[in-house]
């Protein structure tokens, strides 16, 4: 998949556009999916958010979020260039178990994943877990430590999701631009590294 960020100014001038790869980013709700998109991206991000309503009483999961009023009904969109030859495409997935059957359209042509993780509601972060293992998908996890919080260690997370030791976990406040482009960074190298032990079998 090619991406030409000048609407065709690269061809012409004999360059080469940069590839582009859809990438996921999912985890349980409020956990931080939106505001990572909109922290990273490097266009007016793309929103469906809806204020949560009495309809929703009973139904929607809002334990440890009783502050949030809103949620994504369909997905986020941004982009970030993470090189000069590489765009990464990112989706935001509804957090909602209700909205969970637009996963399956999201995924389509996803090279790999962010899963959001909050150390207060690990539970959350299964479901996204066991999206991706099931679809052979590689992810990595990014635990949200909001205000810098770290209330528990990395091992810690690893044995409470029960993650395979090769999948990477990294933490930090991903309201901030740095810290949110470092996790992609990172997902980008272990599919590099995923790739490189698929060829080897």
């Amino acid at each position: 998949m090619a991406y030409n960020d000048s609407d065709g100014r690269d061809a012409a001038r004999g360059g080469s556009a940069p590839m582009a790869v859809k990438i996921l980013i999912a985890g349980g709700f409020g956990v931080g999916k939106t505001t990572m998109v909109g922290a990273v991206s490097e266009v007016a991000p793309l929103r469906t958010e809806e204020y949560l309503t009495v309809a929703g009483v009973g139904v929607d999961d809002v334990a440890g979020v009783a502050t949030k009023d809103t949620t994504t009904v369909a997905m986020d969109f941004g982009r970030i260039t993470i090189s000069s030859d590489l765009v990464m495409y990112l989706f935001g997935t509804p957090g909602q178990e209700r909205f969970w059957f637009m996963w399956n359209d999201l995924v389509h042509g996803a090279l790999g994943a962010v899963v959001l993780a909050d150390t207060r509601r690990l539970q959350g972060s299964f479901a996204s877990i066991d999206f991706f293992e099931n679809r052979g998908i590689p992810f990595v996890v990014g635990v949200n430590c909001f205000d810098g919080r770290q209330e528990r260690t990395v091992p810690e997370i690893r044995d409470a999701l029960d993650l395979d030791p090769n999948v990477p976990i990294l933490m930090g406040d991903l309201r901030r631009r740095p810290v949110s482009r470092d996790v992609l960074v990172a997902l980008i190298d272990h599919l590099m590294s995923e790739q490189k032990t698929a060829s080897v079998r």
